[in-house]
Protein backbone atom coordinates (compact mmCIF):
# COMPACT_ATOMS: atom_id res chain seq x y z
CA UNK A 1 0.00 0.00 0.00
CA UNK A 2 1.05 3.57 -0.62
CA UNK A 3 0.55 5.15 2.79
CA UNK A 4 3.70 6.69 4.26
CA UNK A 5 3.15 10.22 2.96
CA UNK A 6 -0.54 10.37 3.86
CA UNK A 7 -2.33 12.14 6.70
CA UNK A 8 -2.28 10.73 10.22
CA UNK A 9 -5.44 10.72 12.34
CA UNK A 10 -5.45 12.46 15.73
CA UNK A 11 -8.08 9.98 16.96
CA UNK A 12 -5.69 7.20 17.96
CA UNK A 13 -5.80 6.65 21.72
CA UNK A 14 -2.70 4.81 22.89
CA UNK A 15 -3.36 2.79 26.06
CA UNK A 16 -0.54 0.31 25.61
CA UNK A 17 1.04 1.63 28.80
CA UNK A 18 -1.98 0.57 30.85
CA UNK A 19 -2.07 -2.78 32.59
CA UNK A 20 -5.49 -4.07 33.67
CA UNK A 21 -5.34 -6.66 36.45
CA UNK A 22 -7.98 -8.46 38.46
CA UNK A 23 -10.50 -8.95 35.63
CA UNK A 24 -12.95 -11.61 36.73
CA UNK A 25 -10.66 -12.27 39.67
CA UNK A 26 -11.78 -12.79 43.25
CA UNK A 27 -11.34 -16.05 45.09
CA UNK A 28 -12.62 -18.36 42.36
CA UNK A 29 -11.41 -19.60 39.04
CA UNK A 30 -12.91 -16.73 37.07
CA UNK A 31 -14.87 -18.73 34.46
CA UNK A 32 -16.27 -15.55 32.92
CA UNK A 33 -12.77 -14.27 32.33
CA UNK A 34 -11.82 -17.48 30.55
CA UNK A 35 -14.85 -17.74 28.25
CA UNK A 36 -13.17 -16.16 25.17
CA UNK A 37 -10.29 -18.63 25.36
CA UNK A 38 -12.65 -21.58 26.01
CA UNK A 39 -14.74 -20.59 22.99
CA UNK A 40 -11.70 -20.49 20.72
CA UNK A 41 -10.65 -23.95 21.85
CA UNK A 42 -14.02 -25.71 21.99
CA UNK A 43 -16.35 -23.70 19.76
CA UNK A 44 -19.91 -22.73 20.65
CA UNK A 45 -21.26 -26.22 21.40
CA UNK A 46 -18.26 -27.26 23.46
CA UNK A 47 -18.31 -24.01 25.42
CA UNK A 48 -22.02 -24.37 26.17
CA UNK A 49 -21.48 -27.90 27.49
CA UNK A 50 -18.54 -26.78 29.63
CA UNK A 51 -20.45 -23.84 31.10
CA UNK A 52 -23.52 -25.97 31.94
CA UNK A 53 -21.32 -28.53 33.69
CA UNK A 54 -19.36 -25.97 35.71
CA UNK A 55 -22.48 -24.02 36.70
CA UNK A 56 -24.20 -27.24 37.80
CA UNK A 57 -21.21 -28.08 39.96
CA UNK A 58 -21.15 -24.56 41.37
CA UNK A 59 -24.83 -24.75 42.34
CA UNK A 60 -24.35 -28.17 43.92
CA UNK A 61 -21.29 -27.12 45.90
CA UNK A 62 -22.55 -23.66 46.80
CA UNK A 63 -19.46 -22.02 45.25
CA UNK A 64 -20.99 -20.68 42.06
CA UNK A 65 -20.00 -17.08 42.79
CA UNK A 66 -16.38 -18.00 43.33
CA UNK A 67 -16.24 -20.22 40.24
CA UNK A 68 -17.64 -17.46 38.03
CA UNK A 69 -15.10 -15.01 39.42
CA UNK A 70 -16.67 -14.40 42.80
CA UNK A 71 -15.84 -12.32 45.80
CA UNK A 72 -17.35 -8.99 46.62
CA UNK A 73 -17.93 -6.22 44.09
CA UNK A 74 -14.98 -4.27 45.47
CA UNK A 75 -12.69 -7.31 45.32
CA UNK A 76 -13.49 -7.82 41.64
CA UNK A 77 -12.88 -4.28 40.47
CA UNK A 78 -10.05 -4.48 37.90
CA UNK A 79 -7.03 -2.38 38.72
CA UNK A 80 -5.45 -0.17 36.07
CA UNK A 81 -1.78 0.78 36.32
CA UNK A 82 0.63 2.46 33.93
CA UNK A 83 3.95 1.10 32.77
CA UNK A 84 6.46 2.46 30.25
CA UNK A 85 5.70 1.44 26.66
CA UNK A 86 8.46 -0.66 25.15
CA UNK A 87 8.06 -1.05 21.42
CA UNK A 88 10.19 -2.23 18.56
CA UNK A 89 10.80 -0.15 15.46
CA UNK A 90 8.38 -2.47 13.66
CA UNK A 91 5.63 -1.84 16.20
CA UNK A 92 6.25 1.90 16.09
CA UNK A 93 5.78 1.83 12.33
CA UNK A 94 2.61 -0.23 12.79
CA UNK A 95 1.15 2.46 15.05
CA UNK A 96 1.98 5.03 12.40
CA UNK A 97 0.30 2.85 9.78
CA UNK A 98 -2.85 2.50 11.89
CA UNK A 99 -3.07 6.29 12.23
CA UNK A 100 -2.87 6.66 8.44
CA UNK A 101 -5.55 4.03 7.77
CA UNK A 102 -7.85 5.55 10.36
CA UNK A 103 -7.39 8.98 8.75
CA UNK A 104 -8.18 7.49 5.36
CA UNK A 105 -11.43 5.97 6.66
CA UNK A 106 -12.31 9.38 8.10
CA UNK A 107 -11.82 11.08 4.75
CA UNK A 108 -13.78 8.39 2.92
CA UNK A 109 -16.80 8.29 5.21
CA UNK A 110 -16.95 12.06 5.63
CA UNK A 111 -17.32 12.37 1.88
CA UNK A 112 -19.93 9.60 1.66
CA UNK A 113 -21.99 10.98 4.55
CA UNK A 114 -21.84 14.46 3.05
CA UNK A 115 -23.32 13.09 -0.17
CA UNK A 116 -26.16 11.68 1.95
CA UNK A 117 -26.74 15.02 3.67
CA UNK A 118 -25.32 13.67 6.96
CA UNK A 119 -22.38 14.47 9.21
CA UNK A 120 -19.83 11.77 9.94
CA UNK A 121 -18.74 11.56 13.58
CA UNK A 122 -15.16 10.38 13.78
CA UNK A 123 -14.58 7.41 16.10
CA UNK A 124 -11.50 6.89 18.23
CA UNK A 125 -9.25 3.87 17.90
CA UNK A 126 -7.77 2.51 21.13
CA UNK A 127 -4.50 0.60 21.05
CA UNK A 128 -3.96 -1.67 24.05
CA UNK A 129 -2.06 -4.70 25.24
CA UNK A 130 -3.66 -7.82 26.65
CA UNK A 131 -6.66 -6.28 28.44
CA UNK A 132 -8.68 -3.10 28.14
CA UNK A 133 -11.63 -1.32 29.71
CA UNK A 134 -14.23 -0.17 27.18
CA UNK A 135 -17.69 1.34 27.32
CA UNK A 136 -19.00 -2.16 26.60
CA UNK A 137 -17.10 -3.84 29.44
CA UNK A 138 -13.65 -5.36 29.62
CA UNK A 139 -12.00 -6.83 26.54
CA UNK A 140 -9.00 -9.07 26.00
CA UNK A 141 -6.60 -9.66 23.15
CA UNK A 142 -8.07 -13.16 22.75
CA UNK A 143 -11.34 -11.58 21.62
CA UNK A 144 -9.67 -9.93 18.64
CA UNK A 145 -10.41 -6.38 17.45
CA UNK A 146 -13.85 -5.07 18.39
CA UNK A 147 -16.05 -1.98 18.17
CA UNK A 148 -18.02 -0.63 21.11
CA UNK A 149 -21.13 1.33 20.07
CA UNK A 150 -21.53 2.78 23.57
CA UNK A 151 -18.34 4.86 23.48
CA UNK A 152 -17.96 4.80 19.68
CA UNK A 153 -14.43 3.38 19.85
CA UNK A 154 -12.53 0.63 18.05
CA UNK A 155 -10.26 -1.50 20.25
CA UNK A 156 -7.17 -3.18 18.82
CA UNK A 157 -4.31 -5.15 20.31
CA UNK A 158 -1.55 -5.14 17.71
CA UNK A 159 -0.69 -8.74 18.56
CA UNK A 160 -3.75 -9.70 16.48
CA UNK A 161 -1.76 -8.86 13.36
CA UNK A 162 0.85 -11.45 14.32
CA UNK A 163 -1.97 -13.96 14.70
CA UNK A 164 -3.43 -12.93 11.35
CA UNK A 165 -0.06 -13.49 9.69
CA UNK A 166 1.15 -16.60 11.48
CA UNK A 167 -1.96 -18.51 12.51
CA UNK A 168 -4.36 -17.52 9.73
CA UNK A 169 -1.69 -17.16 6.99
CA UNK A 170 -3.00 -13.75 5.90
CA UNK A 171 -0.03 -11.36 5.95
CA UNK A 172 0.32 -7.93 4.36
CA UNK A 173 -0.44 -4.30 5.10
CA UNK A 174 -3.72 -4.31 3.20
CA UNK A 175 -4.91 -7.30 5.22
CA UNK A 176 -4.20 -5.23 8.31
CA UNK A 177 -6.00 -2.22 6.85
CA UNK A 178 -9.02 -4.42 6.06
CA UNK A 179 -9.32 -5.31 9.76
CA UNK A 180 -9.49 -1.61 10.73
CA UNK A 181 -11.89 -0.81 7.90
CA UNK A 182 -14.21 -3.64 8.99
CA UNK A 183 -14.42 -2.29 12.55
CA UNK A 184 -15.01 1.22 11.21
CA UNK A 185 -17.82 -0.37 9.19
CA UNK A 186 -19.49 -1.20 12.50
CA UNK A 187 -19.13 2.45 13.50
CA UNK A 188 -20.90 3.46 10.30
CA UNK A 189 -23.68 0.99 11.11
CA UNK A 190 -23.95 2.54 14.56
CA UNK A 191 -24.24 6.07 13.15
CA UNK A 192 -26.86 4.99 10.61
CA UNK A 193 -28.94 3.24 13.27
CA UNK A 194 -28.50 -0.22 11.78
CA UNK A 195 -26.80 -1.69 14.86
CA UNK A 196 -29.58 -0.55 17.18
CA UNK A 197 -32.29 -2.04 14.95
CA UNK A 198 -30.47 -5.36 14.75
CA UNK A 199 -29.89 -5.46 18.50
CA UNK A 200 -33.56 -4.79 19.20
CA UNK A 201 -34.71 -7.38 16.67
CA UNK A 202 -32.41 -10.07 18.10
CA UNK A 203 -34.06 -9.80 21.51
CA UNK A 204 -37.26 -11.27 20.07
CA UNK A 205 -35.68 -14.08 18.05
CA UNK A 206 -34.45 -17.61 18.65
CA UNK A 207 -30.72 -18.20 18.96
CA UNK A 208 -30.54 -19.43 15.36
CA UNK A 209 -32.41 -16.43 13.93
CA UNK A 210 -30.40 -14.03 16.08
CA UNK A 211 -27.17 -15.57 14.78
CA UNK A 212 -28.39 -15.11 11.21
CA UNK A 213 -28.99 -11.42 11.86
CA UNK A 214 -25.51 -11.12 13.36
CA UNK A 215 -24.06 -12.65 10.20
CA UNK A 216 -25.86 -10.08 8.04
CA UNK A 217 -24.54 -7.27 10.24
CA UNK A 218 -20.97 -8.55 10.00
CA UNK A 219 -21.14 -9.11 6.25
CA UNK A 220 -22.37 -5.56 5.80
CA UNK A 221 -19.33 -4.35 7.76
CA UNK A 222 -17.17 -6.36 5.33
CA UNK A 223 -18.97 -4.66 2.46
CA UNK A 224 -18.37 -1.25 4.04
CA UNK A 225 -14.67 -2.13 4.28
CA UNK A 226 -14.80 -2.71 0.53
CA UNK A 227 -16.46 0.70 0.05
CA UNK A 228 -13.57 2.30 1.91
CA UNK A 229 -11.01 0.57 -0.35
CA UNK A 230 -12.97 1.63 -3.45
CA UNK A 231 -13.14 5.31 -2.52
CA UNK A 232 -9.66 5.52 -1.02
CA UNK A 233 -8.04 4.13 -4.13
CA UNK A 234 -10.07 6.29 -6.53
CA UNK A 235 -9.33 9.42 -4.49
CA UNK A 236 -5.81 8.76 -3.24
CA UNK A 237 -4.47 5.79 -5.29
CA UNK A 238 -3.37 3.82 -2.22
CA UNK A 239 -3.52 0.32 -3.71
CA UNK A 240 -0.59 -1.56 -5.15
CA UNK A 241 -0.37 -4.90 -6.96
CA UNK A 242 -1.38 -7.72 -4.64
CA UNK A 243 -3.22 -5.57 -2.09
CA UNK A 244 -6.70 -6.74 -3.04
CA UNK A 245 -5.57 -10.35 -2.84
CA UNK A 246 -4.28 -9.69 0.69
CA UNK A 247 -7.64 -8.29 1.74
CA UNK A 248 -9.55 -11.19 0.22
CA UNK A 249 -7.24 -13.69 1.88
CA UNK A 250 -7.80 -12.03 5.27
CA UNK A 251 -11.58 -12.05 4.78
CA UNK A 252 -11.44 -15.73 3.88
CA UNK A 253 -9.10 -16.68 6.73
CA UNK A 254 -11.41 -15.39 9.46
CA UNK A 255 -14.65 -16.86 8.14
CA UNK A 256 -16.63 -18.80 10.75
CA UNK A 257 -16.21 -22.08 8.87
CA UNK A 258 -12.43 -21.76 8.81
CA UNK A 259 -12.23 -20.77 12.47
CA UNK A 260 -14.50 -23.64 13.53
CA UNK A 261 -12.48 -26.16 11.52
CA UNK A 262 -9.33 -25.03 13.31
CA UNK A 263 -10.92 -24.97 16.77
CA UNK A 264 -13.12 -28.08 16.76
CA UNK A 265 -12.49 -29.96 13.53
CA UNK A 266 -15.99 -29.56 12.11
CA UNK A 267 -18.36 -26.79 10.94
CA UNK A 268 -21.72 -25.86 12.48
CA UNK A 269 -23.40 -23.24 10.23
CA UNK A 270 -26.20 -22.68 12.77
CA UNK A 271 -23.67 -21.14 15.16
CA UNK A 272 -22.13 -18.74 12.60
CA UNK A 273 -22.06 -15.12 13.77
CA UNK A 274 -19.75 -13.51 11.18
CA UNK A 275 -20.32 -15.50 8.00
CA UNK A 276 -18.44 -18.13 6.06
CA UNK A 277 -15.21 -17.42 4.20
CA UNK A 278 -17.09 -17.41 0.89
CA UNK A 279 -19.66 -14.94 2.21
CA UNK A 280 -17.08 -12.59 3.70
CA UNK A 281 -15.06 -12.54 0.49
CA UNK A 282 -18.20 -11.98 -1.60
CA UNK A 283 -19.40 -8.98 0.38
CA UNK A 284 -15.98 -7.37 0.65
CA UNK A 285 -15.70 -7.66 -3.14
CA UNK A 286 -19.22 -6.21 -3.55
CA UNK A 287 -18.28 -3.08 -1.62
CA UNK A 288 -14.96 -2.84 -3.46
CA UNK A 289 -16.57 -3.10 -6.89
CA UNK A 290 -19.77 -1.10 -6.34
CA UNK A 291 -18.61 1.48 -3.80
CA UNK A 292 -22.13 2.40 -2.63
CA UNK A 293 -24.13 1.96 0.55
CA UNK A 294 -27.08 0.63 -1.44
CA UNK A 295 -24.97 -2.26 -2.74
CA UNK A 296 -24.26 -3.37 0.83
CA UNK A 297 -27.82 -4.15 1.90
CA UNK A 298 -27.15 -7.63 3.21
CA UNK A 299 -30.47 -7.67 5.06
CA UNK A 300 -32.52 -7.73 1.85
CA UNK A 301 -30.14 -9.88 -0.17
CA UNK A 302 -31.74 -13.02 -1.60
CA UNK A 303 -28.58 -14.98 -1.04
CA UNK A 304 -25.70 -14.21 1.27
Amino acid sequence: MRWKNNRRSHNVEDRRSQRVSGMGGGRGGGLLRLLPMVYRLLGFKGTAIAVVGVVAYGLFSGNLGQILGGGSFQENQPQVSNQPVKQSAQEKEMVDFIAVILADTEDTWKAIFKQQGKNYQEPRLVLYRNRVKSGCGFGTAQMGPFYCPTDKKVYLDLSFYDELKNRYKAPGDFAQAYVVAHEIGHHVQNLLGTSTKVHQAKQKLSKLKANQLSVKLELQADCYAGIWANHADRSRQILETGDIEEGLKAASAIGDDQLQKQAQGYVNPDSFTHGSSRQRVRWFKTGLQKGTLAACNTFNARQL
